[in-house]
This record gives structure tokens, C-alpha cells and sequence, in this order.
């Protein structure tokens, strides 16, 4: 193999494996300054899509309008400044205050941050296969192949080789080390192309006088590839949604979207239409059927597997009609910009317009609208195979929504979520719960009256923190924190002159627990309220002197890991009285947390208990919900309490739990 052929190879190789390596990288250094939101990962998607495209353009203009050794001296000079940017570690000066939008902050700050490093990397595919045809006079697609496979690697290796290994800063500081590295390589190969003779016209390639595309083959690339964008940010959000926004399980549907596109476009052989559209029909249908599916071993499966058999048919559409390479950067241009745009749908454009998830449900249908529609271009079976399909899918994701907005008095989205207030009934009274997706985060009785200062669901007085409040100090006034609003249910519990201070970081929670909930208005105590992400809100405030200091942000959606962590347990104390109490409410179906916490509460000499609820069929009939809430004090004179030593059981340290920090923590390993 001769040594440029070498040299293009790894440069683009190497590319790719940073390209897609920083990007869990980058996303769990912001997470926490975002509550941990899994929105964030889709608006880092739709960073990385459009400043892909970014590179596309660049590589299409300078291609077309540079002479090789102009064009190989700008791009040195590119790469050079792009050092300056180094290392790959996130200024802190960019954490939200609270009242940002999330989206252009995001935005923003990867752009500070890594823009020009990501946009130089992004640039090196289509760059890269356009100097090895000029250099080699050999057809360059196969190392779109090979740029596909170091992007797989990178992702596969982060969950497994990287995060649970090593600390978040020296994984950016080893990345920034490889980015000068590919900058020399990059160097390399941009004076090794414009070196390369022009060809004689012998030398040129077989399909050198294909002819040039259309515009509706550039329109079809481009929707192919928007479709393949938006379903693979759709499933995720799904999934991250619902279980909890870890690199793994965000590393998964990008993993395989990135295999569909190594398998398309490593050679001819792979995709086979007939096959694919066969598997892709029940596809479709299967996971229109478990829409609503919350089962992890069920869920995961499924969604993987339709993501890739929809990745597989658009991704093998758009390789089957890949132009002569004299079109190859127009070609990457338009595919580059479906892929924004479908990004750009879910990330921005959906929590503007739909209510709820809604996004997966739309895209199962469109994807089988578009097989319908070209069905007599690709198989002939397929007009009459996906006009049953389409309808099916249709009906199943009718009936999602339906269900969803069923007895919902509101139903809102925004970054951080879908809200809804749904009404019900418990016998002759009437409940209004605060769902965030599928997660009850609250629950009151507005009718009859009477009733409306009953604490329910996580909060009724038989759980952890229903027990623990009610023993702690019942005459004095107290000052009582809470991190997650919800419906305002810990305002049930206090009293004249209490002090009761919430920290919510969604603006949407804050209105709706003031409008729909009763619990803040009907409270005799105090109350105070700090929009904003809980741990940034409590790092900028003097000590709060709480009395008891409690954290309910664990139980379903996107679990913020930085209000779980070794330096956060300091934060919190900080804030407590000497003889002050600490509560989690761990309560999950997917995670197993409270071994976290009895890990940290060793490191640090702390005195820890779990207080585990089951309702009875009496208290099931009150709305009330099985929990389990971890406390946390100093000296432990709280676990002396009458009420608490009865109910309270050693929070024991489960054998390999590491120590979780800010620099190191892993969900994967607490996963049920």
C-alpha cells in the first residue's frame, strides 16, 4: 500500500474517531449546568449536525473555487488556529444563571468551545476522499466506509473503555492531545493532494462522464437523510426520556445510525432493497405498537432495532444513488443538510409545537408514507405491502396521542420536558397529578376542600420524608429546602413561621404548581422559590442553615448525576444546620442509587439510613405511592427519633460501588 494511501487513511480514520469521541465528551461536561436535562444531548446533536454541514460547505466551496495549493495553505492555516481552542474543557463561565434559553446557550458555548476544532474535523471526510481521487485516481467511497468505522469505534469505546475508567478532565485533555496529532496528519494529507499531477485522460476514472444529478435527486438525498437525522434524535429522546440520559444509552442509536451508513457505503453487497423493505414493514408497525411500552427489556430492543432497519433503508437509498465523484462534496452537501434539518425538528421545532413526545410517532409515519410514495420507483410489492402499514401506524400513533391528552386539564413542553395536569377521580373526590412525561411528580385533591392539604403520592406521612418531618423538632420554626418543585406537596407540611425554600430549574413546573396546585397558596409557612438549576443556585447563596434539606429530582426522566455526587453531598451540607438532615428520595424503576449515596456517606463519616414505604389498600385509595427516601445526617441523632428508628433500615455499601465525583461517576453501573 503506498505511503499517502496510508497517510489518508489514517488522517480520516483518525477524524472521525475524534469527531464522534468528543461528543459524549463535550455533552456530559454541560449536562449538570443544565439540570442534567436529556434535551441536552438533542441540541448537542443539532450543534454537531450543523457544524458538519459547516465542514461540508467548506470542503464543497474550497474544492470548487481554491487551486490545490491555495486551498492547502488555508486549510494549514485553519487547523493551526484551531489549536488555540485546545484543550477540549468547557470555560465554567458559561454556566446558565437561570433565566437563559437553554437551546442557544448550548448553542453558544460548543461553539466557543470546540467550534473550530469540530469544524475542521468535520471537514475531513469529503476533503480527504477528494485529494485520495486526485492523488490516486481510485474511487474514494469506500473511505467514507472507513471514516464511519473510526466514528463507530469512538462511540462504542467511550461507554465501556473511557467514561467508567477515567475522569472526565484527563478524557479532554487525551482528546486535545489526538486533535494536535490529526492536525499534523491533516497537514500531511492537504500537501500530499495538491502535490498529485493532474490525470491524463486515461487515467481518470470508468464513471468520470456520469452524468450530473438532478435537483430532485439532491432533494431526495436530502430528505432521505433529514428522515434518518430525525428518527435517530427521536428514539433517542425516547428512550433517555424514559429511562435516564446516560452516554450509553445516548451512544446507542448513534452507533448504529453510524453503522448503517459503514455497512450502505463499504461496498454493494449490504443493502439489499427487497429484504430491507420487508423487515422495515414490520418494523414499523412493531414499534408504533409499543409506543407506550416503559419495559426496559422491551423498549430497548425494539427501538434499536427499527432505528437501524430505518437508518438502513434510508442510508442504502442514498449510497444506491451516489453521484461520479466529480459531484462528491455536493453530494455530502445535501446529505449533510438533511441531516440538520431532521435534527433541527426534533430539537428546536418539536418542543415548540407538540405537547408531548409526539416526534417518534410522526416519524414512523412518515417513514412509512415515503416507502409508499416511492414504492413503484423501488419494489413493486411495496404500494400494496405499505398502504396496510401506513394505516396501522397511522391508527397506533393516533391512539398515542389520544391516550396522552386523555382527562389532561393542561398539556405543555418546553427543554426540560413534557408537562401535563391530568384529572382524575378516588371515589367521590377529585385529583389532579402533575405528570412530566410518563413520571407522576405530584399529585393533590381539589375536591371536596377539605381535602386539598393532604400530602400524597412520595410525600404521604408514611414515607421517609413524611416521617422525618413530622419527628423533626415539631415546635420550633424551621427552614426547610427542597431541589425539585413538582406540585408544591412538601408545603403541606409546614407551619407558622417554617421557611420553605424550592429550587426548580423549569419556569413551565413553577407556573403550573402555582395555577393548577393549591399547596403553595394554602401553606401558613413561608414560601421562596430559585429558578435555576439547583446546585449552581446553591453554590452562588450564602448558607441557608436548613434544618433538613431535601432532593427529589431522581425519580424518572433524566437523572441530573451532578446532585448526586461527592462534592455535591459537601454543597448540601454547607447549607445545614450542625444537626441538620439530608433526604434523597431514590426511588427509580431503572437505577439503583441508594448504594450511591451509602458510598459517599462512608467517604465522608456521614450517617445514613433508608426509609422504604408500601402503601396499604387503604392508603392506595388516598393516592398514595410506594417510595424509598435516604437520610443523611452528621451526627445522627435524627435515627434516635422514635418515629424514624422505627421505620428506618442501615443504608448499607454495596461491595464495588465506586465513589462518585464530579470528575467521575457512571450510571451503566447502577443500571437494575
Amino acid at each position: 500500500m503506498p505511503l499517502v494511501q496510508i497517510l489518508f487513511a489514517a488522517t480520516i480514520f483518525l477524524s472521525s474517531f475524534l469527531l464522534f469521541l468528543i461528543q459524549p465528551l463535550v455533552a456530559k461536561q454541560i449536562l449538570p449546568w443544565f439540570g442534567g436535562a436529556a434535551a441536552v444531548w438533542t441540541t448537542c446533536l443539532l450543534f454537531f449536525q450543523s457544524l458538519l454541514l459547516g465542514g461540508y460547505l467548506y470542503a464543497h466551496a474550497a474544492t470548487r473555487h481554491l487551486g490545490p495549493r491555495k486551498h492547502a495553505i488555508l486549510h494549514t492555516c485553519l487547523l493551526a488556529a484551531s489549536l488555540a481552542a485546545l484543550p477540549a474543557v468547557v470555560d465554567p463561565s458559561w454556566k446558565p444563571t437561570g433565566a437563559e434559553q437553554p437551546v442557544w446557550r448550548i448553542l453558544a458555548l460548543l461553539g466557543a468551545s470546540i467550534g473550530l476544532p469540530y469544524f475542521m474535523l468535520s471537514s475531513t471526510g469529503p476533503l480527504v476522499q477528494v485529494w485520495y481521487a486526485r492523488a490516486l485516481q481510485r474511487s474514494p467511497y469506500r473511505l467514507f466506509a472507513l471514516s464511519n468505522v473510526g466514528s463507530l469505534v469512538a462511540l462504542l469505546a467511550y461507554p465501556v473503555a473511557v467514561e467508567p475508567w477515567f475522569a472526565t478532565r484527563l478524557q479532554a485533555y487525551a482528546w486535545s492531545a489526538g486533535a494536535a496529532l490529526f492536525v499534523v496528519l491533516s497537514i500531511a494529507s492537504a500537501f500530499a493532494g495538491s502535490a498529485a499531477p493532474r490525470p491524463r485522460s486515461s487515467e481518470r476514472p470508468a464513471d468520470d462522464g456520469a452524468p450530473a444529478p438532478r435537483p430532485r435527486d439532491y432533494a431526495v438525498w436530502m430528505f432521505l437523510a433529514a428522515l434518518a437525522s430525525f428518527m435517530l434524535l427521536a428514539v433517542s429522546n425516547h428512550i433517555i426520556q424514559n429511562i435516564a440520559s446516560i452516554p450509553f444509552l445516548w451512544i446507542a442509536p448513534l452507533a448504529l445510525y453510524l453503522a448503517s451508513f459503514i455497512l450502505c457505503f463499504e461496498g454493494d453487497g449490504w443493502y439489499r432493497r427487497g429484504p430491507c423493505l420487508a423487515l422495515l414493514a414490520v418494523g414499523l408497525v412493531v414499534m408504533a405498537w409499543f409506543l407506550d411500552s416503559l419495559e426496559l427489556k422491551v423498549a430497548i430492543p425494539i427501538y434499536l432495532a427499527g432505528l437501524f432497519l430505518i437508518c438502513m433503508f434510508c442510508h442504502g437509498e442514498v449510497a444506491a444513488g451516489r453521484p461520479d465523484v466529480r459531484h462528491l462534496t455536493g453530494f455530502y452537501l445535501a446529505v449533510s443538510l438533511g441531516g440538520v434539518l431532521g435534527a433541527l425538528l426534533v430539537a428546536v421545532v418539536a418542543p415548540l409545537v407538540l405537547t408531548g413526545y409526539f416526534e417518534l410517532g410522526l416519524g414512523l409515519a412518515a417513514c412509512a408514507a415515503f416507502a409508499l410514495v416511492r414504492g413503484d420507483r423501488l419494489v413493486w410489492w411495496t404500494r400494496l405491502a405499505f398502504a396496510p402499514v401506513l394505516f396501522a401506524v397511522v391508527v397506533l400513533v393516533a391512539q398515542q396521542i389520544q391516550s396522552y391528552g386523555e382527562n389532561a386539564t393542561l398539556a405543555v413542553r418546553d427543554f426540560y420536558g413534557a408537562l401535563r395536569v391530568v384529572r382524575s377521580s378516588v371515589g367521590e373526590a377529585t385529583v389532579h397529578e402533575l405528570r412530566h412525561g410518563r413520571i407522576l411528580h405530584g399529585a393533590q385533591f381539589v375536591e371536596p376542600p377539605e381535602k386539598r392539604a393532604m400530602p400524597l403520592t412520595y410525600y404521604s406521612p408514611g414515607t421517609g420524608l413524611g416521617v422525618v418531618l413530622n419527628a423533626l423538632r415539631p415546635e420550633a420554626k424551621r427552614r426547610i429546602g427542597m431541589v425539585g418543585l413538582g406540585a408544591g406537596t412538601l408545603a403541606a407540611y409546614g407551619k407558622a413561621g417554617d421557611v420553605i425554600r424550592f429550587y426548580e430549574i423549569d419556569p413551565l413546573v413553577v407556573r403550573i404548581a402555582k395555577t393548577e396546585f393549591h399547596y403553595l397558596g394554602d401553606t401558613p409557612a413561608r414560601t421562596e422559590i430559585a429558578l435555576g438549576d439547583a446546585r449552581l443556585s446553591l453554590e452562588r447563596e450564602p448558607s441557608q442553615q436548613f434544618d433538613l434539606l431535601a432532593v427529589d429530582a431522581f425519580s424518572g426522566d433524566a437523572i441530573p448525576v451532578h446532585l448526586l455526587t461527592a462534592e455535591a453531598i459537601d454543597l448540601y451540607l454547607r447549607h445545614l444546620r450542625p444537626d441538620g438532615v439530608l433526604l434523597f428520595h431514590v426511588t427509580n424503576r431503572y437505577l439503583e442509587l441508594a448504594p450511591v449515596l451509602a458510598r459517599i456517606a462512608q467517604a465522608k463519616g456521614l450517617k445514613a439510613a433508608l426509609i422504604s414505604y408500601e402503601p396499604t389498600d387503604e392508603d392506595e385509595e388516598l393516592q398514595y405511592a410506594s417510595s424509598d427516601w435516604a437520610v443523611i445526617s452528621r451526627d445522627g441523632a435524627v435515627f434516635d427519633l422514635p418515629e424514624v428508628a422505627a421505620v428506618a433500615e442501615p443504608l448499607k455499601v454495596r461491595e464495588g460501588t465506586p465513589l462518585w465525583t464530579d470528575d467521575f461517576n457512571n450510571l451503566l453501573r447502577v443500571l437494575r
